[in-house]
């Protein structure tokens, strides 16, 4: 009987260790400091799942982000995805697409002029 409660205890251990795990890593932070460092204004903003074909709503808003400003965005879509395409609309019209942004592994993401 003592090795069967031993056991049980050792699996249940196990159980909530692997529970603990699986929370912190949906639970990762997924704000992004989003850096203007061009010379035009960010005018809208998107970051998508990787995994969607097209651009969710424009974070930004009626907000802008103006050349040397930055802003702070909450990515999470409740997905628990970590990884996200982004798009900036600058006022010229030109737009930058950055590609797999895993946004659970960085604070700051610079949109810079190539």
């Amino acid at each position: 009987m003592l090795s069967l409660r031993t056991t049980l205890s050792s699996a249940l251990a196990a159980i909530v260790f692997a529970l603990a795990l699986t929370g912190t890593a949906n639970a990762a932070d997924r704000h992004v400091k989003i850096i203007n460092a061009t010379r035009h204004t960010i005018v809208r903003f998107y970051a998508s799942r990787t995994s969607t074909n097209s651009w969710e709503e424009d974070i930004l808003g009626s907000s802008t982000l103006d050349p040397g400003e930055a802003a702070r965005i909450n990515i999470d879509d409740g997905s628990g995805s970590c990884v996200y395409d982004f798009k900036a609309v600058f006022n010229d019209g030109t737009a930058l697409v950055r590609r797999e942004v895993n946004v659970c592994e960085i604070e700051s993401y610079t949109y810079t002029e190539d």
